[in-house]
């Protein structure tokens, strides 16, 4: 590790490279390059490719700093042991620290390399449903539009300074506009929209009044029919698991559930990456973790009919996985059950936000007040990164296409739980029922 005056070696940079023409505003285009404002001078920048080297101020930094649950050390540490680690990814954290030695940022970068090309990514960002800087809480604030693209500019060339953190193409998606109540700077870039958005539901303080508020009584009226349905087949109730053989197992039939449900509808399980399965078994039964990460299912009796990963940071629940029991029992709703008593379970803790985050569902929407905008960056550094960039933009486009068109999604939906009823899944529910029915 080496720290680099932030001043000193842009103003370095400027004098080594050629003249660069203003550019036109294009996701595939180079930055300008504008005159660094005095309020920058004195940061300095470090780049750390070990997260244990700054765990300590990392810990301390995430308790009161600007950042979302996926940007916490627990979370991202696991991700890397179980996932990054074994496939190569190189961990790229920078960090920035005033002219006192104060920690003002951390960026949780890394460089994947597939083939020949090598990319600048969020640490972590399959995982992540928002991916984000950790800032001071007025930092993103002060430094503005113009004291961030100077700043950005020298981190790139911080990070390209060794043949270890070179890359072709810095690609950066689901990021949210703003971060802790502040405008997130990266959102300010030439960006794209996200192929998809984010949900959230502002909670009261009663759940009886908070319901009423997004059911009509025609549907309570229904849906507590159905409850009584399906109190006949045994007890209703949510269980929040604490002993560590208990989150284990509610894991093991969470990811058993979840792994049939992607096959019977056509979608690519992400359990069937190396080493995803061990990281939820990891942040679900590490002591350390408790605090943060909710494991529990919906109990129906002896049955485990719903459950769920969720995750508790500062004043909002983090729904992260949620599915339930393929069987004639959910007819009944227990995915959608499991989904009111978490909401209660969330009301009487105290949290303000219900996160459901990533995925334009239907039931999603009918539950929450708030849509969070997400965005990617894409910018090319080489030839190598220019090709891989014009691939990625188109297929990202499409992407976006599809999504927002609803004939198109209705189609590719179809053509998609087709595609899992002819491998020989089970018959399928419509996504949108995934976890709510």
């Amino acid at each position: 590790m080496s720290d680099i005056d932030l001043v000193d070696r842009a103003e370095t940079r400027a004098r080594e490279e050629a003249p660069v023409r203003e550019p036109a505003r294009n996701v595939l285009s180079a930055h300008p390059k504008p005159a660094k404002p005095p309020s920058l001078a004195g940061i300095r920048i470090a780049v750390h490719n070990d997260l244990n080297e700054i765990k300590q101020d990392w810990l301390t930094f995430e308790k009161d700093a600007a950042c979302t649950v996926f940007q916490t050390y627990g979370w991202l540490s696991k991700w890397q042991r179980n996932i990054g680690e074994p496939a190569r990814i190189l961990p790229v954290i920078v960090t920035g620290h005033d002219a006192a030695g104060a920690l003002l940022f951390i960026l949780p970068f890394a460089i994947e390399t597939r083939g020949l090309l090598r990319r600048l990514t969020w640490l972590g960002r399959e995982l992540c449903d928002y991916n984000a800087p950790i800032a001071t809480p007025d930092f993103l604030h002060d430094i503005g539009a113009e004291g961030f693209a100077a700043l950005w500019r020298a981190i790139i060339a911080r990070i390209r300074d060794t043949s270890r953190t070179r890359f072709d193409l810095i690609d950066l998606d689901k990021m949210p506009e703003h971060v802790g109540g502040q405008s997130n700077p990266f959102a300010g870039l030439d960006v794209l929209a996200h192929p998809c958005g984010a949900h959230v539901s502002t909670l009261g303080e009663d759940w009886e009044k908070f319901y009423a508020s997004k059911r009509s009584s025609a549907t309570r009226k229904k849906e507590r029919k159905k409850l009584r349905q399906l109190g006949e087949h045994g007890e209703v109730r949510l269980v929040s698991a604490s002993a560590h053989e208990d989150r284990v197992e509610i894991m093991k039939v969470l990811i058993g559930q979840k792994s049939h449900w992607f096959a019977r509808m056509g979608v690519k399980d992400i359990f069937a990456r190396a080493g995803t399965r061990d990281f939820f078994m990891d942040v679900a039964a590490d002591p350390a973790m408790q605090d943060i990460v909710h494991v529990s299912r919906l109990s129906v009796g002896e049955t485990a009919a719903a459950t769920s990963v969720g995750l508790r940071f500062r004043d909002c629940y983090y729904l992260v996985l949620s599915s339930y029991l393929d069987a004639e029992i959910s007819r009944l709703g227990p995915g959608r059950t499991h989904l009111h008593e978490l909401l209660r379970y969330a009301i009487a803790k105290g949290f303000r936000w219900f996160d459901f985050t990533v995925g334009d569902e239907p039931y999603k929407r009918d539950w929450s007040d708030k849509v969070v905008k997400l965005y990617d960056y894409l910018e090319p550094i080489t030839l190598r990164g220019r090709l891989a960039a014009l691939t990625l933009l188109g297929y990202r486009t499409l992407k976006r296409f599809i999504k927002n068109t609803p004939i198109l999604w209705r189609a590719y939906s179809s053509l998609r739980l087709l595609k899992g009823r002819w491998c020989g899944g089970a018959k399928g529910t419509s996504e949108s029922e995934q976890g709510a029915e």
